[in-house]
């Protein structure tokens, strides 16, 4: 009864909140329609004359980039008090991961496998967000990555469409919390619709070639989720879709968007990309590009001024209606009523808590203890146990490093809340072991001095080395894509000085995207994948590597063995020749003078094989688990039932530990050609040395639907199997009939 009344208290709100809209367009003028359609960067610590002149007259309805919640009240007050109708403005910020207090970048963040740990972090987000005048952020980023040149893998959750789905909707709920008009909630934004983590190469801004069945399939679940989930506003990628960039494409906004699912939330352009059109070739000019937006449902133009230069033209020559820009307006009017903007318009900031306050850093930091992933740890090097060691060398350009430990996207972070790993192990350690420091690089480039003979020498002297290495924020993010991702500058060379002084290694690797390890697994004894772990990332590294806690992070993407391999991705496609290990045929072992010939007759690479480097789902613990007893509770499953699948995890080792348990499925045969695998369900379990739990979990049938040959939505009978187990590559097989 109790929900049924709260639906109904929904739909009254929204219902009242309509008519205010409508009353609102009622009393605009044409041009001031135009005006709430028009967003501009804000950036300064002052209020330009311009600016103030275009919010009194009704030409301006958003802000990007506000400095701080002094200008934006500021800029409020004209909106308020100074123009005609007093419309408020929304202002809006790339909140990515953290505002002052900084997570693990996304990709970092997904490695948690928590989805309640990441809707906590973009609350505390949100809420310093707010503190700061924001209203509106431009996250979640949950574009498919299966590419790790692309540098904006970084702000991605990764290669799979259940993962990301899962970490997207947590953000989403935690930026908007229960209510919009609360004080601390942000508008969320669903981007980049859609594809633009398939961009060619992994080069940003670049083509995309998505076949539909891939498109809905793959790319678009995470969008239908968020739109499900209420995401306030979705964002047009920059990139193209077989022929049509996204902020002209009508089949993305209007069939899918607005037709498909119903979303009736406010839509934005990428930063300029309305006018962008006529660069990628679709339009002439920017009138052109201002009429395609306006076809494809564009509501609102990011930092560009097609529509506000052309859309009354584009009226007066029955182009576009003026009705259309009624629906597009009211819109962004209903969002700003929804936030509660007309009725509280001001910031603050003393209704908040401070920056980097104990909730905040606590969250960031289990955050960032979560996110690490262990992946080699030979003759147990880790954890290293202090009481033991007489010297320790911490090397290397990473170990000290407060702000670029904080990753890409981070406008507004704050260098002064991080706590480095160099310091958070002379914390730790204390007076139990003697420290011997040496950054060897000036940073992860060849960007100036480089001092690796003193680093050799410091390790010379130790019990162990501790190397910091990986790349600088600045290597990730937009427009910082590589073509060689492995370790930068000398980094490589630095590893093999050290481990020829034959003290052990253990490498801990920030960055933002896999990057190739294959040149340095075998030079190091232990290696600890940390992403760009935020504020708090050097006591959750310390903490990791003395064996205060284990690593319980796994890897949301697939590391490839060698650049060549990319994209790479655990849920590819069968092939009709698909590779197998007695098929795979290194390169070194073909004989000289060999006759031509089809080597395996699979598909693979010569010179890599056909696996990755480390599967996606990987990481190691402190301990081992075993796999056992793998049970459905029925042979056949109908549609609109549930299959129960359980499984026995064994702590075989002498620490107690967290698995990360993973279920994938297999349509075997399909009017389509189908994954290999599809994770479905995951679940923590904790298991204490030498106890065994019984993780249990619902696989539906409408999980294994999927957009078919004849283009509809739905399942098909025949045999699946599912697989339980700690990666993409391991794990216990059983199959049902789906009838």
């Amino acid at each position: 009864m109790n929900k049924v009344l709260n639906r109904m208290d929904l739909q009254s709100e929204s219902n009242a909140i309509d008519q205010k809209v409508q009353d609102l367009l009622a009393r605009m003028t044409l041009a001031e329609k135009i005006g709430q359609m028009n967003q501009q960067d804000a950036t300064g610590d002052t209020v330009s004359a311009d600016m103030a002149e275009a919010i009194r007259a009704g030409r301006l309805g958003s802000v990007i980039n506000l400095s701080n919640a002094a200008v934006g009240n500021e800029l409020q007050k004209i909106a308020v008090e100074e123009s005609r109708l007093g419309i408020p403005l929304v202002a809006a910020r790339d909140v990515i991961h953290g505002f002052k207090t900084i997570q693990p970048i996304p990709l970092g963040q997904a490695a948690t496998w928590n989805p309640d740990l990441v809707q906590e972090g973009a609350r505390v987000a949100a809420l310093e967000a707010r503190k700061n005048g924001i209203h509106w952020t431009f996250a979640p980023m949950i574009d498919i990555s299966r590419d790790a040149r692309w540098g904006r893998i970084a702000e991605s959750f990764g290669e799979d469409p259940f993962l990301t789905t899962q970490m997207g909707v947590a953000m989403v709920m935690g930026f908007q919390g229960d209510d919009l008009s609360d004080n601390g909630s942000i508008a969320a934004c669903a981007k980049h619709f859609a594809g633009y983590g398939a961009s060619e190469t992994g080069r940003d801004y670049n083509t995309t070639n998505i076949p539909e069945n891939e498109l809905r399939n793959v790319y678009l679940p995470p969008f239908k989720a968020a739109a499900d989930a209420g995401v306030a506003t979705f964002m047009a990628s920059f990139s193209d879709i077989d022929g049509i960039p996204a902020s002209a494409n009508e089949f993305l906004f209007q069939q899918v968007l607005r037709g498909e699912w119903r979303y009736e939330g406010m839509t934005i352009s990428d930063w300029d990309s309305i006018r962008q059109l006529s660069d990628h070739g679709l339009t002439d000019g920017d009138r052109d590009a201002a009429h395609q937006a306006l076809i494809a449902g564009l509501d609102m133009e990011m930092a560009g001024d097609a529509y506000l230069n052309h859309i009354e033209g584009l009226i007066d020559e029955g182009l576009v209606s003026e009705h259309r820009i009624d629906q597009m307006v009211g819109n962004i009017l209903r969002l700003k009523f929804q936030l509660g903007l007309f009725e509280n318009p001001y910031t603050d900031p003393d209704d908040f808590e401070e920056y980097g306050n104990p909730a905040a850093m606590a969250v960031a930091r289990q955050m960032a203890d979560e996110s690490l992933v262990l992946l080699k740890n030979d003759n147990a090097a880790l954890p290293l146990d202090k009481q033991k060691l007489s010297d320790i060398a911490i090397i290397g350009p990473m170990a000290d490093e407060p702000y670029e430990q904080l990753g890409t996207w981070i406008f507004d972070g704050d260098p002064d809340l991080s706590i480095t790993p160099k310091s958070a192990i002379e914390a730790l350690v204390g007076n139990s072991a003697r420290l011997h420091y040496s950054r060897a690089l000036e940073c992860t480039r060849n960007c100036g001095w480089e001092d690796i003979d003193s680093a050799v020498l410091t390790a010379e002297k130790a019990d162990v080395a501790l190397l910091f290495l990986g790349e600088e924020s600045i290597l990730s993010g937009e427009a910082h894509s590589r073509a060689n991702i492995n370790l930068p500058g000398r980094q490589e060379e630095l590893i093999q000085k050290v481990k020829a002084t034959g003290t052990p290694i253990v490498a801990v690797i920030q960055a933002g995207r896999p990057l190739t390890l294959t040149n340095i697994l075998d030079d190091c004894d232990a290696v600890l994948y940390a992403w760009h772990p935020g504020s708090m990332g050097g006591p959750a590294i310390a903490d990791t590597l003395f064996g205060v806690r284990p690593p319980t992070g796994r890897l949301p993407v697939s590391f490839p063995r060698a650049v060549g391999q990319l994209p790479l991705y655990y849920n590819h496609k069968n092939t009709g020749r698909p590779a197998t290990d007695d098929t795979v045929i290194a390169i070194d072992d073909i004989p000289i003078g060999s006759t031509q010939t089809s080597l395996g007759m699979t598909a693979f690479h010569l010179d890599a094989g056909y696996r990755p480097l480390f599967p996606f789902g990987f990481g190691l613990s402190y301990t081992e688990f075993e796999y056992a007893n793998l049970t459905l509770d029925r042979p056949e499953l109908t549609d609109g039932q549930t299959l129960t699948v359980t499984v026995d995890i064994t702590n075989t080792g002498k620490r107690d530990g967290t698995e990360i348990a993973q279920l994938y499925v297999r349509d075997h045969v399909g009017s389509i050609t189908r994954p290999i695998k599809e994770l479905k369900g995951f679940q923590s379990v904790d298991v204490r040395a030498g106890e065994t739990k019984t993780a249990s979990f619902e696989l539906k049938s409408e999980q294994l639907a999927f957009y078919r040959r004849n283009k509809s939505f739905g399942t098909e009978p025949g045999k699946f199997s599912v697989w339980v187990g700690p990666n993409a590559d391991e794990g216990i097989e059983l199959q049902f009939q789906l009838i």
